[in-house]
């Protein structure tokens, strides 16, 4: 039996599916680019959690989430107990773990969304996970394996632990759109707004679970894993594996009602469907501007990422090495914007929800560039996390909502790739500027790329 044989029934036939269709009063507002938005009624918008395929889509993704987010704590911790000598710096070994976890971004972003529009969302979804699991369960056996053989001056257990991040990291890849083309098939327009925030929402937890309590989590996996007879230090990766492979097996229950599609030979050749996609992004202002958008903001927050560093070790109530709280105000403020557009979000439309939050970020951080106090700079960064989350969750809502089915791996899988690539250059140019300017200017600059990135976008969208 394959997974798509759970599949067949059109998702208006399956007999455990809650979610009803749009009734009730529906208004018309139009966006500063004269989209007409249509609203739900408060009833429409908290269908979504009626919706058990979504839930199941969601839970899924918890346990996946929770997986990506400690992961890379995960090779932090295996470093420090076996591979990194005493009076070593561990930059260098985190940095070659994180240059393999982000290659594969950059190199199979897109064309993981081509074939994710050739194959069955729903097998991608389970495979990816169950794959990973496996891969981080077997994590212990390697490094017992290979314990004292060094190749090419590298001890050879870190060597593999550099090949399983780049496939879990490529694996990824193909996750990724995957996810984001299943919720517009099970999710219906009107509560699209609300599935993206129920799932910013979930990834911000997950955020801050691994940085503030990740490692305590880890070490408590350990733990229990020595008491019930596993071993020493071998918890922490069955945690990890296990969620991955929940959220496997979670996902095996989806329904998304596709048709397993057979190949014919016919198919074009993946480049050309490449191209097919970033053809489709130039003929389409709105999703090219929401896309825009998503960049803009990614960026922002990849280089508040780096200054928080530098913050925290200017702040007197804190040390740089508790960096990690600062990140995570950023995230309880996005979840709690997430929280806060399911239930106002749909009072505005997309464009103009996209255009407050943008010039919303920059007054918080020219805010934060003034601050010299811990608690105002917390205030700052939630304030900051709010007004993200109106950006990110309607101009999300918009790509989804706006893109046609067979088009969505192709869109999602560029829009992957841009979003990592954006990820990447702040991390890198961040610091340089930071050490030359300084912190406060690198703030006020940021704010000025916030703000313009909005107007632009308002602007670009509302150009025939």
């Amino acid at each position: 039996m394959r997974l798509s044989d759970f599949d067949k029934a059109p998702e208006n036939e399956l007999p455990f599916n809650t979610t009803e269709p749009a009734t009730g009063l529906q208004a018309d507002s139009v966006a500063a680019n004269g989209e007409a938005a249509t609203i739900p009624t408060p009833a429409e918008s908290q269908s979504v959690l009626k919706n058990r395929n979504f839930v199941t889509l969601w839970s899924g993704q918890i346990f996946s989430q929770l997986a990506d987010k400690v992961y890379l704590v995960l090779m932090i911790a295996i470093i420090e107990s076996q591979f990194q000598s005493e009076n070593q710096s561990i930059s260098g070994w985190v940095s070659a773990i994180l240059i393999a976890n982000t290659i594969p971004a950059v190199l199979f972003g897109s064309l993981a969304g081509v074939f994710v529009d050739r194959w069955h969302k729903k097998e991608v979804l389970v495979s990816t996970n169950l794959l990973r699991g496996v891969l981080v369960l077997v994590v212990p056996l390697l490094l017992w394996l290979t314990k004292g053989q060094v190749v090419a001056n590298l001890p050879l257990g870190f060597e593999l632990l550099l090949v399983v991040t780049f496939v879990v990291s490529t694996l990824g890849q193909f996750f990724a759109p995957a996810e984001q083309a299943t919720i517009s098939m099970i999710v219906d327009k009107p509560n699209l707004l609300s599935a993206n925030s129920l799932y910013t929402t979930t990834a911000m937890g997950s955020l801050i679970v691994g940085f503030a309590i990740g490692e305590p989590i880890l070490a408590l996996a350990d733990s229990l894993g020595a008491s019930i007879g596993l071993g020493v230090n071998i918890g922490k990766e069955v945690l990890v594996g296990a969620s991955y492979a929940i959220a496997g097996i979670l996902l095996i229950l989806l329904r998304t009602g596709e048709t397993k599609q057979i190949p014919t030979g016919d198919e074009p050749h993946v480049l050309a469907d490449l191209k097919d996609g970033v053809r489709y992004l130039g003929e389409h202002k709105q999703i090219k501007g929401a896309l825009i958008q998503l960049v803009i903001l990614q960026s922002v927050i990849a280089s508040m990422t780096v200054v928080a560093v530098r913050m925290a070790e200017l702040l007197p109530e804190i040390k740089a090495s508790q960096f990690g709280f600062l990140l995570a105000a950023g995230g309880v403020g996005m979840a709690l914007g997430a929280v806060a557009l399911n239930y106002i979000g749909q009072k505005f439309s997309r464009a103009q929800l996209s255009l407050y939050g943008s010039i919303g970020v920059a007054v918080a951080l020219v805010g934060l560039s003034f601050s010299q106090s811990l608690w105002l700079s917390l205030l700052c960064l939630v304030g900051m996390g709010v007004f993200s989350a109106s950006v990110a969750i309607p101009m999300q809502t918009t790509i989804q909502s706006e893109t046609p089915e067979e088009m969505r791996g192709k869109v999602f899988g560029l829009q992957n790739n841009a979003i990592n690539i954006a990820l990447s250059l702040p991390l890198a140019l961040t610091g340089l500027a930071e050490t030359a300017l300084g912190v406060p200017t690198v703030l006020l600059f940021l704010a000025a790329i916030s703000a313009m990135g909005g107007i632009f976008t308002q602007k670009y969208n509302s150009v025939d």
